[in-house]
Protein backbone atom coordinates (compact mmCIF):
# COMPACT_ATOMS: atom_id res chain seq x y z
CA UNK A 1 0.00 0.00 0.00
CA UNK A 2 1.57 3.75 -0.81
CA UNK A 3 1.03 6.15 1.67
CA UNK A 4 -1.14 8.61 1.03
CA UNK A 5 -0.76 12.53 1.76
CA UNK A 6 -3.44 15.01 1.26
CA UNK A 7 -2.25 18.88 -0.47
CA UNK A 8 -5.20 21.31 -0.47
CA UNK A 9 -5.18 23.19 -3.41
CA UNK A 10 -5.68 26.33 -3.07
CA UNK A 11 -6.57 29.74 -5.41
CA UNK A 12 -2.82 31.51 -5.02
CA UNK A 13 -1.53 27.88 -6.38
CA UNK A 14 -3.51 28.00 -10.15
CA UNK A 15 -2.40 30.60 -12.97
CA UNK A 16 -4.98 32.62 -14.64
CA UNK A 17 -6.58 29.39 -16.48
CA UNK A 18 -7.17 28.28 -12.63
CA UNK A 19 -4.98 25.14 -12.90
CA UNK A 20 -2.00 24.56 -11.02
CA UNK A 21 1.18 26.21 -11.83
CA UNK A 22 3.65 23.45 -13.35
CA UNK A 23 6.03 24.72 -11.07
CA UNK A 24 3.35 23.72 -8.14
CA UNK A 25 3.05 19.77 -9.22
CA UNK A 26 6.72 19.08 -8.21
CA UNK A 27 6.03 20.93 -5.22
CA UNK A 28 3.24 18.94 -3.70
CA UNK A 29 5.16 16.11 -4.90
CA UNK A 30 7.75 17.16 -2.63
CA UNK A 31 5.55 18.01 0.22
CA UNK A 32 4.04 14.41 0.19
CA UNK A 33 7.61 12.64 0.35
CA UNK A 34 8.29 14.82 3.55
CA UNK A 35 5.01 13.46 5.09
CA UNK A 36 6.32 9.78 3.81
CA UNK A 37 9.89 10.39 5.49
CA UNK A 38 7.42 12.02 8.93
CA UNK A 39 5.45 9.08 8.79
CA UNK A 40 8.42 6.59 9.04
CA UNK A 41 8.98 8.55 12.38
CA UNK A 42 11.81 10.32 11.22
CA UNK A 43 10.37 13.94 11.44
CA UNK A 44 10.31 14.76 8.02
CA UNK A 45 13.09 15.90 5.90
CA UNK A 46 13.55 18.54 8.75
CA UNK A 47 14.18 15.68 11.60
CA UNK A 48 16.82 13.99 8.84
CA UNK A 49 18.80 16.97 8.60
CA UNK A 50 18.77 18.18 12.00
CA UNK A 51 18.38 15.10 14.26
CA UNK A 52 20.27 12.91 12.07
CA UNK A 53 22.41 14.76 10.00
CA UNK A 54 21.38 13.27 7.04
CA UNK A 55 20.67 15.10 4.21
CA UNK A 56 18.67 13.74 0.67
CA UNK A 57 19.22 16.50 -1.98
CA UNK A 58 17.41 15.28 -5.52
CA UNK A 59 19.47 13.91 -8.63
CA UNK A 60 16.55 13.31 -10.86
CA UNK A 61 12.73 14.15 -10.83
CA UNK A 62 10.28 13.21 -14.07
CA UNK A 63 6.62 14.06 -14.29
CA UNK A 64 4.12 12.69 -16.31
CA UNK A 65 1.14 15.26 -16.31
CA UNK A 66 -2.03 13.28 -17.27
CA UNK A 67 -4.77 16.13 -16.86
CA UNK A 68 -4.40 19.71 -15.04
CA UNK A 69 -4.74 19.93 -11.21
CA UNK A 70 -7.37 22.47 -9.63
CA UNK A 71 -8.79 23.96 -6.52
CA UNK A 72 -11.89 21.97 -7.15
CA UNK A 73 -10.69 18.83 -5.27
CA UNK A 74 -8.40 17.89 -2.57
CA UNK A 75 -4.91 16.48 -4.39
CA UNK A 76 -4.20 13.03 -2.92
CA UNK A 77 -0.73 11.82 -3.85
CA UNK A 78 0.27 8.47 -3.30
CA UNK A 79 4.00 7.90 -2.30
CA UNK A 80 6.16 4.74 -2.36
CA UNK A 81 9.59 3.93 -2.66
CA UNK A 82 10.33 2.17 -5.76
CA UNK A 83 14.27 1.60 -5.77
CA UNK A 84 17.07 1.46 -2.91
CA UNK A 85 20.84 1.92 -4.00
CA UNK A 86 24.11 1.93 -2.29
CA UNK A 87 23.49 5.45 -1.69
CA UNK A 88 20.27 6.63 -3.57
CA UNK A 89 16.78 5.83 -2.53
CA UNK A 90 13.74 6.35 -5.14
CA UNK A 91 10.00 7.40 -4.36
CA UNK A 92 6.78 7.01 -6.95
CA UNK A 93 4.08 9.66 -6.50
CA UNK A 94 0.89 9.72 -8.20
CA UNK A 95 -1.23 12.48 -7.65
CA UNK A 96 -5.00 11.89 -7.80
CA UNK A 97 -7.83 14.44 -8.13
CA UNK A 98 -11.89 12.81 -7.41
CA UNK A 99 -10.82 9.49 -8.69
CA UNK A 100 -8.65 10.80 -11.62
CA UNK A 101 -5.02 10.28 -12.11
CA UNK A 102 -3.70 14.14 -12.63
CA UNK A 103 0.38 13.23 -12.30
CA UNK A 104 2.79 10.38 -11.91
CA UNK A 105 6.63 10.96 -11.16
CA UNK A 106 9.54 9.48 -10.31
CA UNK A 107 11.87 11.31 -7.89
CA UNK A 108 15.55 9.67 -7.17
CA UNK A 109 17.52 11.40 -4.31
CA UNK A 110 21.15 10.45 -2.96
CA UNK A 111 22.10 10.43 0.84
CA UNK A 112 24.26 12.90 2.36
CA UNK A 113 25.79 13.57 5.19
CA UNK A 114 24.02 17.25 5.85
CA UNK A 115 26.98 19.43 7.48
CA UNK A 116 29.26 18.05 5.32
CA UNK A 117 27.79 17.23 2.02
CA UNK A 118 29.75 14.73 1.15
CA UNK A 119 27.73 11.20 -0.19
CA UNK A 120 26.75 8.68 2.51
CA UNK A 121 25.31 4.51 2.62
CA UNK A 122 22.08 5.36 4.79
CA UNK A 123 22.12 4.06 7.99
CA UNK A 124 20.78 0.83 9.05
CA UNK A 125 17.81 1.48 10.72
CA UNK A 126 16.67 3.69 7.88
CA UNK A 127 17.64 0.84 5.31
CA UNK A 128 15.46 -1.03 7.08
CA UNK A 129 12.44 1.23 6.43
CA UNK A 130 12.78 1.75 2.52
CA UNK A 131 13.49 -1.81 2.05
CA UNK A 132 9.99 -2.93 4.25
CA UNK A 133 8.41 -0.88 2.37
CA UNK A 134 10.02 -2.22 -0.86
CA UNK A 135 9.06 -5.24 -0.26
CA UNK A 136 5.93 -5.13 0.95
CA UNK A 137 5.17 -2.92 -2.40
CA UNK A 138 6.26 -6.05 -4.33
CA UNK A 139 4.03 -8.47 -2.14
CA UNK A 140 1.33 -6.48 -2.65
CA UNK A 141 1.79 -5.73 -6.29
CA UNK A 142 2.23 -9.84 -7.11
CA UNK A 143 -0.73 -9.78 -5.42
CA UNK A 144 -2.68 -7.66 -7.35
CA UNK A 145 -0.99 -9.33 -10.25
CA UNK A 146 -1.96 -12.93 -9.43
Amino acid sequence: MSFEHEVHVGWGDCDPAAVAYTARIPSFALQAMDAWWEHQGLGGWYGLNVDHNIGTPFVKMNIDFRVPVTPRHRLICSVRPNMLGQTSVGFHVDGHQDGTLCFEGDFVSVFVVADRFEKRTPPPDIRAIVERELDEGLRNGAAAAG
